[in-house]
């Protein structure tokens, strides 16, 4: 089996996490022939994938854990919650994770803010990613906290491809 690695990234919402992250996955899959994953946490539940009146709404909506699958794609509808190791399983062949959330998963986590920063994120990060709208002077950063450019998915890619974790 080939290695793997994953990281982390948290912020708060509209801080730019989810279109960080599509522009860092593009990176790797088109420049750095990468195979990217990645699980999104929903901590309020408001993601909705299926349709009312649908076959696969009603059997999910009898409570049923329910797989619809076709030639392109497979969606798992999960009345569970599952651990990181049991998505990772599903996932199956990848090069690389992303996570969006879930701050206290023991790995390296990129924390994303625009406009200010919650000081509360200090404990959960290994790098910033920040643009102009932060003012870095008027924060006491951990100093083992690599400052990154949000705008430049490149930057992003640099650091995941030197600090992610093997899982």
């Amino acid at each position: 089996m080939k290695k793997r690695f994953a990281v982390a990234f948290t912020g708060p919402s509209n801080s730019g996490k989810t279109t960080l992250i599509v522009k860092v996955a593009a990176r790797l899959m088109h420049e750095h022939g990468k195979e990217v994953a990645i699980i999104k946490n929903d901590p309020k539940d408001k993601a909705r994938f299926d349709i009312p009146g649908k076959d696969s709404y009603k059997f999910t909506d009898a409570g049923a854990e329910v797989i619809v699958t076709s030639p392109n794609r497979t969606t798992l509808f999960s009345h569970r919650h599952h651990d990181l190791d049991e998505l990772i399983g599903l996932l199956g062949d990848f090069d690389i994770l992303l996570v969006e959330g879930l701050k206290t998963l023991p790995l390296p986590r990129i924390s994303i803010f625009r406009d200010k920063i919650d000081e509360a994120y200090f404990p959960y990060m290994n790098a910033l990613a920040v643009d102009d709208t932060v003012s870095l002077d008027s924060y006491a950063l951990p100093t083992e906290v690599a400052v990154l450019d949000l705008n430049d998915p490149d930057d992003v890619v640099d650091w995941i491809l030197n600090h992610a974790k093997e899982i």
